[in-house]
């Protein structure tokens, strides 16, 4: 059963609807490239392209360049994954990165794991988003 009105939107915020949970996990990676075939900002424009469009595809995971941005041989993406279960949400991400380093010589990798609780979506910094 969906929700159908704003008392069972907040029924479900609250992680009392139909025993569902809030809870999540997000996982984080920001993944360092070394592109010795780049000799120009067009060809790492290329490669990087080509590897976002595949993550996206078949991940559903968000990624994005988030450094050395001016940088031929350089990259560096920002990785994310959002599940209801810390241990998919890590699995997830480390397929990311396997299938980034497959396809791109990959130097440094960090990552982090955040998990929010049913008690975080209570009321909890939720103000701005009303209108």
């Amino acid at each position: 059963m969906l929700p159908t009105g704003e008392g069972d939107i907040a029924c479900l915020n609250a992680g009392r609807y139909a025993g569902s949970s809030v809870a999540m996990t997000i996982g984080i990676a920001r993944v360092t490239l070394f592109l010795p075939a780049s000799h120009s900002l067009k060809d790492k424009r290329m490669v990087l392209r080509r590897v976002k469009s595949r993550v996206r595809e078949k991940f559903n995971a968000a990624i994005a360049e988030v450094g050395d941005n001016d940088l031929w041989q350089r990259a560096a993406l920002g990785i994310t994954v959002v599940g209801n279960d810390r241990t998919f949400a890590e699995s997830a991400l480390d397929e990311v990165v396997r299938f980034v380093r497959e396809h791109a010589e990959v130097t440094n990798v960090e990552h982090e794991l955040q998990t929010f609780s049913e008690a975080f979506g209570v009321g909890a910094g939720t103000d701005h988003w009303k209108g």
